[in-house]
């Protein structure tokens, strides 16, 4: 099961995750569209417009939107356009998130179905750690850049900004106000999980790169000194062994010889009684 999400042990979750993720940032932003309501109430109440809208979508080229609005002089009016174009930081935050869900769906079809072949030549596992880097950087450049876009597009369409630029606005006769102010709860919510995908790709780079055959490698490295050094230490205890039991053995080898030529000393008066 998969109950860890930041630090996911198993590259099936944690591909899971990936794809649950990348759905909900590119939905949020890729999916977006709002706008705001004005209204410009004219001394002369015929020439008033009381709900002007102004809508606008994903990709955000808000220099493209634009709308009529009365001047308050006659029956003239003004067409306005939005400043700002966001597009650039916010298609390839949704094209970002697109290719990760399509990859994390290829690689969990990879780990279910050809596990064996993932593994072999260890090619399936360094192909997946210089993705998961890669993503992880693509995430963090996409997400900081879609978050510096999407504040120039709360800017862009705040209604006291967009007011400023109708020229019946300027006028103190004229009043001007908004109706209702555009919602970007999901597209907070966008960049929200942009972060996240960033958060959960970098901390899945360490479960991915134990599968490499270069953690493997460094651990037959650092483990290589351990094994010579308990090795000699074995042998050192060994010879001391040996030379313990060898020098009991010349000790008792020693012995005998004196009990012997104790023996011929004793041996020496004897003779000398049955000589009498």
């Amino acid at each position: 099961m998969c109950m860890v999400i930041f630090a996911p042990q198993d590259e099936e979750c944690s591909r899971r995750f990936h794809l649950l993720f990348a759905i909900f940032a590119f939905a949020t932003c890729g999916g977006y569209s709002g706008g705001l309501r004005l209204s410009v109430d004219c001394v002369n109440k015929t020439e008033s417009n009381l709900s002007i809208d102004v809508a606008f979508a994903y990709p955000f080229r808000l220099h493209q939107v634009t709308f009529e609005v009365p001047t308050c002089e006659g029956k003239e009016r003004q067409k306005v356009a939005l400043i700002g174009d966001s597009s650039s930081s916010a298609e390839f935050f949704v094209t970002v998130a697109v290719f990760a869900f399509l990859y994390s769906l290829a690689a969990t079809v990879v780990y279910i179905f050809f596990q064996n072949k993932y593994r072999e030549n260890n090619r399936g596992p360094l192909i997946d750690f210089i993705v998961t880097v890669v993503f992880s950087f693509l995430w963090l450049v996409g997400s900081s850049a879609w978050a510096k876009g999407l504040s120039d597009v709360k800017v862009a369409t705040d209604p006291k900004e967009v007011l400023l630029l109708m020229s019946a606005c300027k006028q103190p006769s004229n009043k001007c106000m908004a109706v209702h102010s555009p919602v970007m709860s999901s597209l907070n919510t966008s960049v929200v999980f942009g972060f996240l995908n960033f958060i959960l790709w970098a901390g899945n780079i360490w479960f991915v790169f134990k599968e490499t055959g270069w953690h493997s490698s460094s651990q037959r490295y650092l483990s290589d000194p351990v094994e010579r050094h308990s090795s000699s230490y074995n042998q050192g205890g060994y010879n001391q062994d040996t030379y313990g039991s060898s020098s009991g053995y010349n000790q008792q080898a020693s012995l005998g010889p004196s009990s012997d030529e104790f023996g011929q000393q004793s041996g020496g008066p004897a003779s000398f009684t049955n000589q009498i």
